[in-house]
């Protein structure tokens, strides 16, 4: 028995093995737990950490450098380039560590390059210098070593540390191939692609296309503001960064049409050690060239209205109109719309200058002192955009002109039918019984018995005063002035067009100031005829289109469409009604027929046409006292039935309308009729098509 005293008992088995089975399967499991907690570890840094810690770590090592994209060009209707780019390739150079590095003295704790990086930079240099001077245009100045040095910006003064250095603009081709050739001679060195902006010698509408300006010196736009704190706070991606030696559209077209002209920067991401300094270009992004814009402006119509306006000018000096010349009639403004499109075909502010004054990246003084009081636009702002000779600005009060709208308003209020007679005595009284103010006709005319086109034909004052002014002040009281601005603005008149350029101004609106005007009925008389708004030639346009087009408010358009660089239509720009009058039928042709005064100007014109002139008074003062000169202003469309172009000319100082704008607004008919034919059929292809007399 005692021999079996020490063997395991098959209980005692079974447990051991239930124990090592137990460890067995903890161990395993524990190992599996640790390893999915590796792997889900591991999966939160790769998909949720990840591209935050990649942006931290790329945002601490390296840089995004943009470079620059060509600038898309602005083309007139036809296709001529007005502004447009040019490729020129720069020479651009990182400084690496190969000629930053430093060394600190141990005794002076000053901080200098080291003599490796000095050899290199004067090494750098020289060899720069003597290529350029081999393989550059021998005829052209000769770079030396310290504008060269100058453009390194060692003393970091004007670039941070890792900021390519623009070394010279504008490689000739051979300087091209040699440093593309032997790039790997010198750490950092890049043959970049950059643009030079041109615009049109002919001078095509220039401050409608505008100009521009570096990005550098624009920060006085709000856009521009925008941008560099967005790059400030790294709020934009690489493409959308700017460069400060960067041209960007800083008024007219250029400015409006900045994001589709730039197109997309590329950029050159850079290593740089924690010095700031740059290690060496990692990688290189190429840019995106911008869009094309193709303007509604007709080059031959645009050119042929800058003269009318000039030989106008010139002619009011040397020409008497009603006994005396107008010398100081030096500015004039036109605008020329298509009534069924709104479509701008010629958009003059005179004078106007040589829009390349701008793109060497500043303007001399000099030049800009002469250009100063008219480098705008003053089609749609007073602001630097001409002064006459008594230094009137481009808006003046609108004159006769608003006419044909006082009669419609008076017609649609019910203050009078299109039958009813009105005998124009040539003075109109108005205020207090006893402190009565007149108002008379042009030269003082007595008109006699009329009807509200006749009234309009011709330009009643008196009819103004008593049937519109009053009447609807007696009808309304003090809210006529409400009832008044409510059709102006429902005309254009006071609001903006929605013209795609920026600073647009709304006009002068005088009548709502009723202590100046002195009463609510003296600022309803006045206005009835023309004294108490001032608009912009744009404005006059749209209000004559909308007369046209009996009733509907036209968007103005400058843009066609915008084309990328392929050719490929990116987008297009339609007909927009921006509101809609509705009256009735027999009231807008009674107004039709009203538009019909005498304008010489127009004799042999082969259209029936609607037509109306003004003339509104501007006062000045020097030391003899108060003066009072008259303004010419001229709106029409043609044909008068089924319409096609609708014009405002303003020439402050001027004169009469008929005189003055009239003119010009003709040569304005003719140029289109040449180019588009204001029936449908374009002259010039009637002349094109002529047989040729064999015999001659």
């Amino acid at each position: 028995m005692n021999l079996f005293r020490n063997q395991i008992s098959p209980s005692d088995e079974t447990n051991g093995k239930s124990t090592l089975a137990l460890r067995t399967n903890v161990f395993f499991f524990s190992t599996f737990v640790i390893f999915c907690v590796i792997i889900i570890r591991l999966a939160v840094l790769q998909f949720v950490e990840g591209p935050t810690l990649t942006e931290v770590e790329t945002n601490r090592d390296t840089k995004d450098v943009p470079l620059a994209a060509m600038r898309g060009s602005i083309l007139a209707a036809g296709g001529e380039k007005i502004a447009y780019s040019s490729p020129v390739q720069s020479l651009y150079i990182t400084l690496t560590k190969e000629y930053t590095a430093k060394k600190t003295d141990k005794d002076t704790k000053i901080t200098d390059y080291t003599p490796e990086a000095k050899a290199a930079v004067d090494k750098l240099v020289t060899n720069l210098v003597n290529k350029f001077n081999e393989l550059g245009d021998k005829s052209g100045e000769k770079l030396t070593v310290e504008e060269v040095k100058d453009s390194l910006d060692l003393k970091f003064r004007k670039y941070n540390g890792y900021t390519p250095r623009r070394i010279k603009v504008g490689l000739s081709a051979k300087e091209v191939a040699y440093f593309m050739e032997h790039k790997y001679e010198y750490p950092g060195l890049e043959v970049v692609e950059e643009n030079v902006r041109h615009y049109d010698k002919d001078t095509v509408a220039v401050q409608t296309v505008g100009y521009i300006k570096l990005f550098k010196n624009s920060n006085s736009l709000p856009m521009y503001q925008n941008v560099m704190n967005a790059m400030e706070k790294k709020n934009s991606n690489s493409g959308l960064m700017y460069k400060d030696e960067e041209f960007v559209g800083f008024d007219g077209l250029e400015r409006q049409y900045q994001r589709e002209l730039r197109g997309q920067n590329g950029y050159q991401v850079v290593s740089i050690n924690p010095q700031n300094m740059a290690e060496k270009v990692e990688k290189v992004v190429p840019p995106v060239k911008g869009n094309d814009i193709w303007m509604t402006i007709n080059k031959n119509v645009q050119l042929k209205t800058e003269q009318a306006i000039t030989d106008q000018l010139k002619w009011l000096h040397t020409h008497a109109v009603q006994g005396k010349t107008h010398p100081d009639a030096v500015t004039g403004y036109a605008v020329a719309m298509e009534v069924d499109t709104g479509n701008i075909v010629a958009m003059a502010s005179m004078p106007d200058y040589d829009t390349n004054a701008w793109t060497s990246g500043s303007i001399d003084t000099p030049t800009y002192n002469k250009i100063k009081d008219y480098y705008q636009n003053g089609t749609i702002t007073p602001n630097a955009s001409g002064r006459s000779g008594h230094n009137f600005d481009s808006i003046v009060l609108m004159g006769s002109t608003v006419k044909p709208l006082s009669v419609l308003l008076g017609l649609n209020e019910g203050l009078f039918g299109t039958s009813d007679k009105y005998t124009d005595t040539g003075i109109a009284y108005f205020g207090r019984a006893g402190h009565e103010t007149s108002v008379r006709n042009a030269s003082g005319h007595v008109l006699g018995r009329m009807d509200p086109s006749e009234a309009i034909a011709q330009s009643s004052n008196v009819f103004m005063v008593e049937m519109v002014g009053k009447r609807l002040l007696k009808k309304y009281g003090s809210k006529g002035i409400d009832v008044w601005d409510k059709y102006m603005k429902e005309f254009g008149l006071g609001v903006y067009t929605e013209v795609d350029l920026p600073g647009e101004r709304r006009g002068k609106i005088n009548y709502t100031k009723i202590k100046a005007a002195g009463s609510v009925q003296a600022a309803l008389v006045y206005a009835s005829f023309g004294q108490q708004g001032g608009y912009t030639a744009l404005q006059l346009a749209q209000y004559a289109s909308t007369l046209a087009n009996k009733g509907e408010r036209i968007k103005p358009n400058l843009v066609s469409k915008i084309t990328d660089s392929s050719g490929n239509v990116v987008k297009t720009f339609g007909r927009t009604v921006l509101n809609t009058v509705k009256i009735n039928d027999a009231f807008w042709n009674e107004v039709k027929r009203g538009m019909n005064s005498k304008v010489s100007a127009f004799d042999g014109f082969p259209y029936d046409f609607a037509r109306k002139t003004g003339t509104s008074q501007q006062d000045y003062y020097d030391k003899n006292g108060k003066h009072t000169v008259d303004n010419g202003v001229f709106i029409a469309y043609a044909p008068r039935e089924h319409p096609k172009l609708a014009v405002a000319v303003v020439i402050p100082e001027g004169g009469f309308g008929s005189n003055s704008a009239a003119p010009v607004a003709r040569k304005i008919f003719d140029a289109y009729d040449w180019e588009y034919g204001l029936n449908g059929v374009p002259k010039k292809s009637l002349q094109q098509n002529q047989p040729v007399n064999i015999n001659q």
